[in-house]
């Protein structure tokens, strides 16, 4: 057995044990390239007399770098650009003076975004330096000091994944969270809709990014409210909804624990004004929380849903989390590996309420 399929065999056993308790189905194991997955990637610039060179640091070592000449789990983009970013810099000193790190945001077409980030502000010298660096190497460049940015171009990029029969696009845009290894995503958005073919009523989202699950699961359901705080995932979310001609989702800028309190009327929002919030009939809501999980008034919100689809990136607090929705049964879950040789895993699962009749979520019911 090959390291990567020993090492996703012992994530699998891992995720089996921990969801144990709730007697889940069995788990359905999505494995990744084990090379050539990372859509994203950092690196600190170490500068050493004429030289500069991609470093990592080792936990628990005292500031000691380590040189990174290759990146084998970055994209084909990443691992063919690395070099010529890092020889283009060598001999610029307006672009390499007080560099101290190097980000690549990629996607599957070969399309990049790469910020330099420095200890300095950037001037005019800087852009016109960035802006041939951009036509020599046929990426995107971004500058980033304190309190600034300068872009040359454009500061995102787009992916297309194939759902079902649909091709969908989205804008991810540099500096906003978008899934990191996007075969693997592919796979999610697949899943996720093969629990929802036979949806009913509305969905709502909470923590939706740039839509991704929201604008893939649309066309299941009657309406979609999609949550966010973080405004640029807000202008992804709106601008991939648009593009994939998704007319019946609204993207709302609050917190879960806004919605909650909007949805049972106990406070008003000028963020919802322009929505008949009682015209909503939930029976699903999907979560993709941080990986501390949910609070427990979130918990105790989304515990009012017929069926739950919690999209985890930490299974220890999944199964925390699950605890809690003891009214719920575990009737899909699924492993997508989505950082090969790590420990880290991604875990779907639709938790479903055992009872004879959907239970429908409207604004007037969402009281505690």
């Amino acid at each position: 057995m090959s390291r990567y399929e020993q090492q996703l065999a012992d994530k699998h056993q891992r995720l089996a044990k921990l969801l144990a308790p709730f007697s889940p189905p069995p788990i359905q194991v999505f494995r990744s390239s084990p090379s050539g997955f990372r859509m994203r990637a950092e690196f600190r610039i170490w500068h050493q007399d004429d030289e500069l060179n991609y470093v990592m640091f080792a936990r628990g070592n005292s500031g000691k770098p380590y040189p990174i000449h290759d990146f084998p789990s970055g994209s084909s983009c990443i691992q063919r650009l690395m070099p010529l970013v890092r020889n283009y810099l060598i001999s610029r000193p307006a672009l390499r003076h007080k560099l101290f790190q190097v980000e690549f945001l990629s996607n599957l077409a070969g399309e990049c975004v790469v910020t330099l980030l420095y200890h300095r502000q950037l001037s005019a010298e800087w852009l016109t330096e960035a802006t041939s660096m951009e036509q020599a190497l046929g990426v995107n460049i971004i500058g980033r000091a304190r309190k600034q940015k300068l872009t040359v171009s454009q500061d995102y990029i787009h992916e297309t994944y194939r759902v079902g029969n649909r091709l969908l696009h989205y804008r991810q845009y540099e500096n906003s969270f978008s899934q990191p290894n996007s075969s693997i995503n592919e796979k999610m958005l697949n899943w996720v809709c093969s629990q929802t073919q036979k949806a009913q009523d509305d969905l709502l989202e909470l923590y939706c990014g740039n839509g991704n699950f929201s604008i893939a699961l649309a066309p299941d359901f009657g309406q979609v409210l999609a949550t966010e705080q973080d405004k640029l995932g807000i202008r992804a979310a709106n601008y991939n909804m648009h593009r994939n001609d998704i007319n019946n989702m609204q993207v709302a800028r609050m917190s879960a624990a806004e919605v909650a309190t909007a949805l049972a009327r106990i406070r008003p929002f000028r963020r919802l004004a322009h929505l008949e919030l009682d015209n909503y009939q939930f029976s699903t809501v999907l979560v993709d929380p941080p990986r501390a999980g949910l609070d427990t008034e979130t918990l105790q919100f989304i515990s009012r849903f017929d069926n739950i689809i919690y999209v985890s990136c930490n299974p220890q607090t999944l199964r925390d989390n699950l605890m809690n929705l003891s009214e719920h049964r575990i009737h899909a879950a699924a492993l997508f590996d989505q950082f090969p040789f790590t420990e880290h895993i991604e875990t779907g699962v639709l938790l479903v309420k055992p009872s004879g009749k959907t239970a429908v979520i409207t604004a007037r019911q969402a009281r505690p």
